[in-house]
């Protein structure tokens, strides 16, 4: 090998004996501008962890951390075995894959996932995975302090493959029934797959699991919120990769997507900040991170779609909207959602997805919203929605039966493990063994 090196006299020469020693395969600024957004993406789960275990009581933050890290485990060995095979697999079904990528069979290192695909399926299969991790963790936050870790593990596995893996297919793979090849809904990097998906689970899950049992008469109070903003922060750093990436390609929509993903955040985290002093006279580093979370999630559906000035809108409207449902819904409708799962996630990727439909731009994107005339793409929004509103609520509702059934007909802890967190009783962990209090 060496001495074929001395040969080449030009890198144009070298270039091509690489691409010939690798069968035609070459490694070039695509490739690699994908794998690192994966890892960006992949960076998103420890953020969340982070963001999600600085916001419960002391006696539950190994607990909720581990709801998310667990996921790591189970995502990447359900992707490699059969998850990218159900989500992408070429069928004529439009609704869910076939098994013909089983184990990562057949998935090419050289041929896109699709024709005039930028990067070889095998690196699309990599940048997907990662969203198969950070989805069903976001569903975790809502049920914190109350569910078993073995009922949590089964139902995440499970949702997994009733909910993720047929909405991935439905909106994103070839002929998905609504993605761009038929209703043609738009959803640029997971409004309808990653957030409401995973917000309206959460929402039926803490329904059906019930309430902590002091929710009606306790001050819950955020344990560590330096570990909010450091989850908070690793979550936008990721969310770069999750929305430029989402270009599939090292180009201009990849630089617009990562635009209108820092100004959507911005402007959200200073529209909360405004609904803080408006409700509680002063602004708050919670507040602050919530929105800017917030923010990230408007701007999700529609970040390779919209004009950058209307990202500014769409976060500026997301954040009240959110704040709303934090600060008032929730009570008004009497659900526990512990960590805003739905608030956020279920509330600002609806809220996200129609904004998508208003302000698509034909030259950013390819496709015009209402505003520039074309009123049936928000009418394609608001099917996408309520179709995967519908798949969320069934699914969430089949899978929490059957974990049910395999956890012998008790999901939640008993009131004593309950008293005494999660921490103790689940894993036997302390996050802080120096602290000798419950809360």
């Amino acid at each position: 090998m060496y001495s074929r090196l001395v040969l080449c006299r030009t890198k144009g020469e070298l270039f091509l004996l690489y691409s010939a020693r690798f069968g035609g395969f070459t490694m070039n600024a695509d490739i690699g501008f994908m794998l690192i957004c994966s890892a960006l993406v992949f960076f998103m789960t420890p953020g969340l962890a982070c963001f999600y275990g600085g916001l419960v009581r002391k006696k539950n933050a190994v607990n909720t951390m581990m709801t998310s890290i667990f996921i790591i485990g189970t995502g990447i060995v359900m992707w490699v075995l059969f998850g990218y095979s159900l989500s992408f697999a070429p069928t004529d079904n439009g609704i869910i894959g076939n098994l013909s990528w089983l184990g990562l069979e057949g998935v090419s290192l050289e041929e896109g996932y699709t024709d005039g695909a930028a990067i070889p399926n095998m690196v699309f299969c990599g940048f997907q995975m990662m969203f198969a991790i950070i989805t069903p963790a976001l569903i975790t936050g809502s049920v914190a302090g109350r569910m078993k870790f073995k009922s949590l593990f089964i139902f995440i596995v499970l949702w997994s493959i009733v909910v993720y893996y047929p909405l991935a297919h439905m909106v994103w793979a070839q002929n998905g029934v609504l993605g761009l090849e038929g209703l043609g809904a738009l959803d640029f990097a997971g409004g309808d797959v990653v957030h409401i998906s995973s917000g309206i689970s959460a929402l039926v899950l803490c329904i059906l699991l019930g309430k902590r049992k002091d929710y009606d008469h306790a001050a819950y109070r955020i344990h560590n919120i330096p570990t909010v903003m450091i989850g908070a922060s690793l979550l936008m750093f990721g969310w770069f990769g999750f929305n430029a990436g989402s270009a599939l390609a090292a180009n201009g929509q990849a630089a617009h997507a990562f635009m209108t993903t820092a100004a959507a955040a911005a402007a959200a985290l200073l529209s909360w900040m405004l609904c803080d002093v408006i409700k509680n006279g002063k602004p708050t580093l919670i507040g602050a991170c919530t929105g800017m979370v917030a923010g990230l999630v408007g701007i999700t559906p529609g970040a390779g779609f919209v004009p950058i000035w209307a990202s500014i809108i769409i976060g500026l409207t997301t954040s009240p909207i959110c704040f709303m449902m934090i600060s008032f819904g929730k009570r008004k409708f009497g659900f526990d959602d512990a960590l805003d799962a739905f608030s956020c996630h279920g509330t600002g990727g609806i809220w996200g997805g129609l904004l998508a439909g208003v302000f698509a731009k034909e030259s950013i994107g390819g496709y015009d919203g209402a505003i520039y005339g074309d009123w049936a793409q928000l009418g394609a929004q608001a099917a996408g929605i309520i179709i995967t509103i519908a798949v969320a609520v069934v699914g969430t509702l089949i899978c929490y039966a059957i974990t049910k059934v395999i956890s012998g007909g008790s999901i939640r802890v008993d009131a004593k493990d309950e008293m005494l967190g999660l921490d103790i009783t689940q894993h036997g962990e302390s996050a802080y063994p120096s602290f000798n209090g419950l809360e």
